[in-house]
């Protein structure tokens, strides 16, 4: 999209590639015949009978959602797991029978090589997605995934976290065998949508001089959308200096919904699809609780909520996580200007993230 941004602005860099995301999006959903419908032949070729995915960071968010697509689109059991268990405990839990998946922006970290290192010595088939093809982990996996965001100059992942989405819904796409023209159609679809989120600015705008002074936050959303609030709460995080809590709607309404009340705002994902119903109880109970409450999502401003960030497209369920993260980045971003801050420039944060 083009969009003259001054360069002189807190958070110009964010703000660019927010801006960048409908073209990064469309060009790669648009090209999965070249590249994932090849990584996607070996996959079912080895027929894998487990998954286990390995992230950190934005990466671990963009992972819960290929755990759910995996597990509901092609039947497949999940897991998440701890590099830990293999760098600091020596843990070898991998098999032939499993794929062994890593995701992660720059592909740097040395847990995740490491991982993915120990997966493919016990046999397992590894796969890499990342935004870097020459990185270490592209080399250690035996299949990579490039997600073709280009280079990401702001700290705060935007651009290459809704690309990694893009890549991970196309993979199951192409392995269910779904191609061609209807994934030209789906890139169509997922760049207009994306476009339409940014139009969301001036209500996220609003939202986020509203929220200027806060202290606490939560954030929640369910099915699909766990994803969306994990990753807003870690973008509130990290360009405001915001104590966001993410949870699942459904382990909100155990302990943590203690939390909520007049000083605590929250923030509920509403998009349409399955889960609609479940969280149109959980925002009347959260608006109960006297917290000031934002909702994102399609459909109508919600009865009771301070203020609403309604969504414009009609893609199923399992895509829309891919665009609707966009305003919630974009929240995230005007926020931390109205808070006096840069997002660009975090503090004690640096781009890459190296582990152990």
């Amino acid at each position: 999209m083009n969009k003259t941004i001054s360069l002189d602005l807190p958070g110009a860099l964010m703000e660019c590639e927010i801006f960048a995301q409908p073209d990064v999006l469309g060009n790669l959903l648009a090209d999965t015949d070249r590249q994932i419908a090849a990584v996607a032949t070996a996959v079912r070729r080895r027929n894998p009978d487990m998954v286990v995915l390995v992230a950190r960071g934005s990466s671990d968010h963009a992972a819960l959602y290929l755990k759910y697509l995996i597990e509901v689109k092609l039947g497949l059991p999940v897991g998440l797991s701890s590099p830990s268990s293999t760098t600091l405990y020596g843990a070898n839990p991998w098999g032939p029978s499993t794929l062994v998946l890593a995701l992660s922006q720059s592909g740097g970290s040395p847990d995740l090589v490491a991982s993915l290192a120990s997966a493919r010595t016990a046999g397992a088939l590894t796969l890499a997605l990342t935004n870097a093809p020459s990185s270490d982990l592209a080399a250690v996996a035996e299949l990579h995934v490039d997600v073709h965001a280009g280079v990401e100059r702001s700290v705060a992942a935007t651009k290459s976290y809704t690309a990694e989405l893009a890549g991970a819904y196309a993979l199951v796409r192409a392995w269910e065998g779904h191609a061609g023209a209807s994934s030209r159609e789906v890139a169509g679809a997922v760049r207009d949508a994306a476009l339409a989120a940014l139009e969301t600015r001036g209500a996220v705008t609003e939202c986020a001089h509203d929220l200027r002074d806060v202290r606490q936050l939560v954030v929640t959303g369910r099915g699909f959308a766990y994803a969306t609030a994990r990753e807003s709460a870690l973008k509130f995080m990290e360009t405001c200096y915001l104590p966001a809590l993410a949870f699942s709607a459904a382990d909100l309404l155990h302990g943590p919904f203690a939390l909520l009340g007049p000083d605590v705002p929250a923030v509920v994902l509403v998009p349409a699809g399955r889960a609609s119903v479940t969280m149109a109880d959980v925002l009347e109970r959260i608006v109960a609780t006297g917290a000031p409450t934002v909702s994102v999502g399609a459909g109508p401003r919600p009865v009771g909520v301070r203020l609403h960030v309604q969504t414009e497209h009609d893609l199923p369920e399992d895509v829309a996580p891919i665009v609707d993260v966009i305003p919630l980045q974009l929240m995230a971003l005007e926020l931390a200007r109205a808070r006096g801050l840069d997002a660009d420039t975090p503090r004690s944060l640096v781009k890459v993230t190296k582990t152990l």
